[in-house]
């Protein structure tokens, strides 16, 4: 036992420093939070290496100081008869790129002329980064007007995949689309609030989710769409889980259909008799009259 001096008050409170250490962590982690693009580099996956594009055609546009790539194809009754009854501008997954798809999609409707526009968000194949949350919103809107100009009044409709629909829906809000087509919409901040926040009690999903721009609530921008869809729902997503994507349906302020994907995860191809459901559901979306 410590012996003390006859002076010494054993109960006088212990005197503590300051918590300069806690606090030091603390404004670091909201510096690392709020002033740096830590959301973009835990969301985003960019690539840029080559990728067949399977006989597609490049064509850029003007966006911020640099450009979007944008990759093109024809479908089969389109080029045979050199016409566009109508316009598809499609956006894809996260860590995916335009040019591995929009041709091979082409050859899908291939009793409809149609040329589908497939688009490269800033940072990703050829289009000028870097790659941001905050400008995959702005990006897709200057796709669609572009697009516009070219199409003559044709129809335009906007498809999107995964992070891909986020966009889709924020065009379909803020633009006259004729219908869209979200696959395996991500509510973005819900995901990340009430499917990852639990294990870090919300220190790190909590700051992350506020950061992410308005642009890409899909939640706010379905209930401003009037606008035909076809909502393509994977059964088993194991990175979009259901219940998450019926938060952007049952949000959906226009007419849909919503087409379950049997046994699907949130990558796997469509495939099975669920194909013939789609291409009956886009007699009804595009409309029997430009076959």
């Amino acid at each position: 036992m410590r012996k003390t001096s006859p002076n010494e008050n054993i109960f006088a409170p212990v005197k503590r420093r300051p918590p300069y250490f806690v606090l030091a962590v603390l404004a670091a982690f909201l510096l690392m939070m709020f002033c740096t693009t830590f959301p973009d580099q835990l969301i985003l996956f960019p690539s840029t290496q080559p990728i067949d594009p399977h006989g597609a055609a490049r064509e850029t546009i003007p966006f911020r100081n640099g450009e979007l790539e944008i990759w093109t194809a024809r479908s089969p009754l389109a080029k045979q008869h050199d016409r566009v009854d109508v316009y598809i501008l499609r956006f894809y997954g996260n860590a995916d790129r335009a040019e591995r798809w929009v041709a091979l999609e082409a050859e899908a409707f291939g009793e409809r002329a149609i040329d589908i526009w497939g688009v490269n968000y800033p940072g990703f194949g050829g289009s000028t980064g870097p790659a941001r949350l905050k400008r995959m919103g702005e990006s897709g809107v200057a796709a669609f007007d572009a697009l516009k100009a070219k199409a003559n009044g044709k129809p335009i409709y906007v498809f999107g995949a995964s992070i891909g629909s986020t966009v889709a829906l924020h065009i379909a809000a803020n633009r006259a689309v004729r219908g869209l087509v979200p696959h395996n919409p991500p509510p973005l901040r819900q995901i990340i609030l009430r499917k990852y926040g639990w294990w870090n009690l919300w220190l790190l999903a909590g700051p992350v989710a506020l950061q992410l721009p308005s642009d890409l609530d899909s939640v706010a921008n379905a209930k401003r769409i009037h606008a035909p869809a076809i909502f393509l729902l994977a059964e088993n997503d194991e990175i979009v889980p259901p219940k998450f994507q019926r938060l952007v349906v049952d949000s959906f302020a226009g007419e849909k259909k919503v087409i379950p994907l049997p046994g699907a995860f949130h990558n796997s191809p469509i495939e099975g008799p669920v194909v013939a459901e789609i291409h009956r559901a886009y007699d009804w979306l595009l409309g029997t009259t430009i076959r």
